[in-house]
């Protein structure tokens, strides 16, 4: 079906730099993925695993993009974005089988980071199964071969991250002539981070008359360059923006004193439930998680320092509960999307409101409460209150003039839970790290190793000939 056979109010592409006509706020109708046309499987896929209601993201773009029609969405973290474009593609698809050809996937997804381009995959790999598609993950920090092949062997849906996936089109791996539906998510953080040059390559490699699905919270930073250029006559939907603050995130600002920092952090931490915890630098992150660890606060980190085994090792204790505290930066939280985060700690303040407000947006998520607290400096003090005021939340001010304080507990309620941290003594020991007192070796006779065990004689090492 032509994009434009389908009924509907379509929203003209904007002149401007922000899209004219958004579907106006306001409640949406209640409908149930049931009464959507989805392929039967997958309504029956998503019943077992116990979705039957779209959330509204879901609820106001699916109607337009599944019948083809290209869609600007415009929605907070946590809103349910991922069904809004993961649904439409997989319908798409197997509405209209087609024998695979290597290197040219018919789908193209693309997101800011490795974290959330294996989030989606997960969240695909249901749908895929019920309907016989096959996919592939595109990014760096891992072999590229691995992702060559299952290029070469064909896939319908292509998950990657602008960079790798340009490398692998420039080297001839992969093909984007035969793409029919293409999902730009976080788009503005994909600007953020400079990768709209090479998204643009991308786009332009794809067919003009493919249907495309762009999601971002807001179109600065040259994401209203994409909407122009790329969307055909979109519809543009406008459903609980993260410009705008959660009415169900209780948002706090504790005024400490640098000695206290880590007390109050430590508290806050031991908590129970699940807590992410934002530092603005790499090391930042690295010696906040080392010392939550060191205080016995289960705590795993996550930045652009560690490869992407160990990100993925992290980030999967967390989900799962092994860790209960995740210590990350601005740039690497952009993948998290873990359920049940109870609280969110600015260990650091941001710079910049909209870094308040994505962060914040780990918590309260798809419906769900949370709590927000940010650690404030005496120096610090304009800078938080500026940043507050501009994300349009007015917080909750407690000044610390100790490291113990009865709002701690009502912030994050429960006992605090303490472990022996890993690589660390038992309680009453020596922390690790301290000097402590050495049994001395026996001393080395000659010919006699330090235990008593005869020496071998040491081989020679020889530098390999350079004639046979």
């Amino acid at each position: 079906m032509s994009v434009h056979d389908t009924p509907g109010t379509a929203v003209p592409t904007p002149a401007g730099p922000t899209p004219a006509g958004p579907t106006p706020p306001g409640p949406t109708p209640t409908v149930t993925f049931a009464e959507l046309d989805l392929p039967a499987a997958v309504v029956t896929a998503l019943a077992d695993a116990g979705v039957h209601t779209p959330f509204p993201i879901q609820a106001a773009t699916l109607p337009d993009s599944l019948t083809g029609r290209d869609v600007l969405g415009r929605g907070r973290t946590g809103s349910g974005k991922s069904y809004a474009f993961l649904l439409p593609v997989v319908a798409r698809l197997a509405r209209q089988p087609r024998t695979r050809t290597p290197r040219r996937p018919r789908a193209l997804i693309l997101a800011p980071t490795r974290e959330l381009v294996t989030q989606l995959a997960t969240a695909l790999a249901p749908l895929a199964a019920v309907t016989g598609l096959r996919s592939v993950t595109v990014f760096g920090g891992v072999g590229a071969q691995p992702q060559i092949q299952r290029l070469r062997a064909g896939v319908d849906i292509v998950l990657a991250c602008p960079g790798r996936l340009e490398d692998l089109m420039s080297s001839g791996h992969v093909d984007l002539s035969g793409v029919e539906i293409t999902v730009l998510d976080e788009a503005d953080h994909m600007a953020d981070l400079g990768f709209l040059p090479g998204v643009k390559r991308l786009l332009d490699r794809t067919p003009r008359d493919g249907q495309r699905l762009l999601f971002s919270a807001t179109l600065d930073a040259g994401v209203d360059v994409l909407v122009r250029r790329y969307l055909d006559d979109p519809v543009v939907h406008s459903v609980d923006s993260e410009q705008s603050p959660v009415t169900d995130m209780a948002h706090h600002v504790l005024h400490v004193q640098p000695s206290a920092r880590i007390d109050v952090l430590t508290d806050l931490a031991a908590a129970p439930g699940r807590t992410i915890v934002f530092a603005r630098t790499k090391h930042g992150a690295k010696k906040l998680a080392r010392q939550l660890n060191s205080r016995g606060v289960r705590a795993v980190e996550l930045h652009g320092n560690l490869a992407q085994n160990a990100r993925t090792r992290n980030l999967t204790a967390f989900a799962d509960g092994s860790a209960t505290v995740l210590v990350a930066t601005d740039i690497a939280a952009r993948g998290i999307h873990v359920d049940d985060v109870g609280l969110v700690v600015h260990a650091d303040p941001p710079v910049e409101h909209k870094a308040y407000l994505h962060r914040s947006g780990r918590t309260a998520r798809a419906g769900a409460s949370g709590t927000v607290v940010t650690l404030m400096l005496d120096d610090q003090v304009s800078d938080v209150r500026a940043l507050t005021r501009k994300a349009g939340v007015k917080p909750v001010i407690t000044r610390f003039t100790g490291p113990q304080h009865p709002v701690l507990h009502q912030i994050a309620p429960g006992e605090r839970i303490f472990t022996t941290p890993i690589g660390t003594a038992p309680p009453g020991t020596a922390p690790a790290g301290t000097d402590r007192p050495r049994r001395p070796r026996p001393a080395a006779r000659a010919g006699v190793a330090g235990d008593g065990r005869a020496r071998r004689p040491r081989r020679r090492a020889t530098r390999p000939s350079l004639t046979r």
